[in-house]
């Protein structure tokens, strides 16, 4: 079973000649290992999968596999394809290298305008071809057009008689929903990770099992925290929520672009190139003064805290 706790969307660093940088790969993965995450969402939006081929997709994994501590669960997706066929060639390619639940993009499976049986059905020719192996499920927010498919109770409820699904990067941020969901997954292996900063704590006491979201790329230490003392520390778990909650509006800083440069200032040997459209623009002078006075704080925080 997927244990719970954090999994940061692990970004991919680039070289100046935009091709990815491997050999940045086993510091930014140490980065994350030496603040305590349970493990990595790793080819995910964050890492810029749609902007990467397939073979640089599969050879980042690769890498991360050969690097990982053996404490280090690895879930991947690099579900990019509608094709029925690509999906099911490319997953396997990806359950090969050993990762620990290997997870679909849900608006891949249905347009805006195609119902769930439509969804359940993609779905299904999809995971007949895998076996039992360990699923999962991102709700990905699609740029061009805007569209995010959210997992409804229906789809879950169905699900165990689908595939072996065990993980939901949920981005509904909305506790209603996520309390439905948690319901219609009840007796099941499916596990809910909230990438909602500002609602994490709510949905850890409703039963999510752990937060899965980018701002586990400036200070996931104080996630795992959170995750870790919510039941037994209840005014630190508070008093760490309203900082979450807060920091978690720097995203829209030039993300991932301030994620880069914040692991830089920390000392990990990688450089700002992005691939994605517009971050770069976005990563101002001011954002700049932001992230630095953010990992500030956030070094203030670590140290009272002895993480």
């Amino acid at each position: 079973m997927l244990p719970d706790g954090v999994y940061p969307t692990m970004i991919t660093p680039f070289n100046d000649d935009m091709q990815v940088d491997y050999t940045a790969l086993e510091p930014l993965l140490r980065w994350y290992e030496d603040r305590g995450v349970t493990g990595m969402f790793a080819v995910c939006q964050s890492s810029e999968m749609f902007e990467l081929n397939f073979e640089e997709r599969l050879g980042i994994l690769q890498r991360l596999m050969k690097l990982r501590r053996p404490n280090t669960a690895i879930v991947a997706s690099g579900h990019v394809s509608k094709d029925i066929p690509t999906a099911v060639r490319e997953a396997k390619a990806f359950i090969a290298e050993g990762i620990d639940a290997y997870v679909f993009i849900t608006h891949r499976f249905a347009d805006i305008d195609e119902d769930d049986e439509i969804f359940l059905r993609r779905l299904n020719a999809v995971t007949k071809e895998l076996g039992d192996f360990p699923l999962g499920f991102y709700e990905c927010p699609q740029s061009k057009p805007k569209y995010n498919r959210l997992l409804n109770p229906y789809i879950i409820e169905r699900l165990p008689n689908i595939g072996n699904f065990v993980f939901l990067k949920d981005t509904c941020c909305n506790m209603e929903l996520i309390k439905a969901k948690l319901a219609a997954a009840q007796g099941s292996n499916f596990k809910i990770y909230n990438a909602n900063s500002a609602m994490l704590l709510e949905s850890l006491r409703a039963g999510c099992a752990g937060y899965s979201g980018v701002m586990g790329n400036f200070h996931p230490q104080l996630y795992t925290k959170l995750c870790d003392c919510w039941q037994t520390e209840p005014e630190l778990a508070e008093r760490l929520q309203s900082f979450l909650g807060v920091t978690s509006t720097t995203e829209g800083l030039g993300y991932p672009v301030n994620a880069k440069y914040h692991m830089q200032l920390d000392g990990v040997p990688m450089g700002l190139a992005t691939r994605s459209e517009g971050k770069m623009e976005k990563f101002n002078l001011n954002a700049q003064y932001v992230t630095r006075q953010m990992r500030g704080m956030v070094m203030a925080l670590t140290k009272e805290l002895g993480l």
